[in-house]
């Protein structure tokens, strides 16, 4: 077990201790389908400017083998090569950055089709961005909340269409955008309202085999066990809230053979009940992978929790979570998506509670499935080499990192 010994960024000197950040670190929990190979830190990618502490959501266009980070600390979209791990640089749109407060801040979501990338920004603001010229082609407003943001969304390639979510608003609302995909122009159009969602609503996914849209929403009717996930034609009807128990789920992926893993991001203890440090029972963090056609739980992945954004990587079949809440510390969820079991948890970073703010937090994550390396951005520190501005830590097996 290595040992960094350093000066943190803020405050005293202290000793970290970090399990095997560069060998195979995190244990093996299961059997992980025949592969054998743990998942480890296979390198870092620096980011420039203001040092990494607000970010938000992460993607991987597995077309262009690009990664895109909603990077508020700079008030940008970070780019980074997804096949040689090399920052490429930061698209600037107006974005409102870090305000201190997350429910005012942006950018948020970020996702890419094409030449078009899609990103959300405080004030209800969405943006269509040309990545030929890295122009603003359009922006449009989803017409929350004074100063609210537009949050996390997803995109139908196939109609056009977005479903962009204002999560801070009461009630949260998404909204579909029509997108031309020839001039990259936004038409807003109907409102979804989640009326008895009173935690917010979450990641949304595009499930083209179903040709419906699916969004997590963390608890329903004030009862912290309660949770959801809705089901959203093109036409903006909510046909179904398919509830789930002890979870509030906020990341949400679509796997093989119709699942969905809903990244639980509260901790309930053995009881049924939200955990915290002080709470007498024993933790007990899952994960749920819920059938998409019939809401019915398949799985709970016991092991890992706390998580915000989770994702399916198809090269590799696993997902993976970013569960900055996990009781034993942030991690990496390693999850095999044929066996809906755990197999691996590895060891990442979040700023102490003690620093002061702006602090951040491991909650991001994306993959990609042309040589399965996960991207996970870490806010600045002392522990991870090459972080010291902050930096987006690259996972992988050794073998995915030989055969790349």
């Amino acid at each position: 077990m290595p040992i960094f010994h350093g000066t943190p960024l803020h405050g005293s000197t202290v000793v970290w201790i970090v399990s095997g950040l560069l060998s195979a670190h995190g244990a093996a929990l299961a059997d992980d389908g025949g592969k054998g190979e743990p998942v480890v830190l296979l390198t870092t990618v620096p980011t420039p400017g203001t040092p990494l502490a607000a970010f938000d959501i992460s993607w991987v266009d597995p077309d262009t083998q690009t990664y895109y980070l909603a990077d508020r600390s700079n008030a940008a979209i970070d780019v980074v090569d997804a096949r040689r791990n090399r920052f490429l640089r930061q698209i600037h749109a107006g974005f409102k950055g870090f305000t201190g407060n997350n429910d005012t801040s942006g950018p948020n979501g970020v996702t890419v089709s094409g030449h078009w990338l899609f990103a959300s920004d405080a004030s209800s603001r969405v943006v269509s961005i040309d990545l030929r010229t890295d122009a603003v082609a359009d922006v449009a407003f989803t017409g929350g909340a004074a100063g609210l943001r537009a949050d996390e969304l997803a995109y139908d390639p196939h109609d056009g269409v977005l479903l962009v979510v204002n999560n801070a608003d009461s009630p949260p609302f998404a909204t579909l955008i029509q997108v031309d995909k020839q001039t990259g122009h936004l038409t807003v159009g109907r409102r979804v309202v989640f009326s008895t969602a009173t935690n917010g609503a979450e990641q949304p996914v595009w499930d083209p085999g179903a040709r419906r849209f699916y969004i997590s929403i963390p608890e329903i009717g004030g009862s912290a066990p309660d949770g959801a996930v809705g089901r959203i034609n093109l036409d903006g009807t909510l046909e179904r809230l398919f509830p789930v128990k002890t979870c509030q789920p906020a990341g949400l992926a679509l796997g093989p053979d119709h699942d969905l893993l809903l990244g639980c991001s509260v901790i309930f203890d053995t009881a049924g009940q939200p955990w915290s440090p002080a709470d007498p029972l024993s933790a007990a963090p899952t994960q749920v992978v819920m059938d998409a056609r019939t809401g019915t739980i398949d799985a709970s992945v016991a092991g890992v929790g706390g998580s915000d954004e989770v994702t399916f990587n198809p090269g590799d079949r696993r997902y993976y979570t970013a569960s900055r809440g996990n009781p034993s510390g942030a991690a990496l969820g390693v999850i095999d998506a044929n066996r809906q079991s755990l197999v691996q948890v590895v060891p990442t970073f979040n700023t102490p509670a003690t620093a002061p703010p702006p602090r951040g937090t491991s909650h991001s994550l994306a993959a990609n499935p042309h040589n399965n390396h996960v991207f996970l951005p870490l806010p600045a520190n002392n522990i991870f080499p090459g972080c010291l501005n902050g930096c987006i830590g690259v996972f992988g097996t050794a073998r995915d990192d030989d055969d790349d």
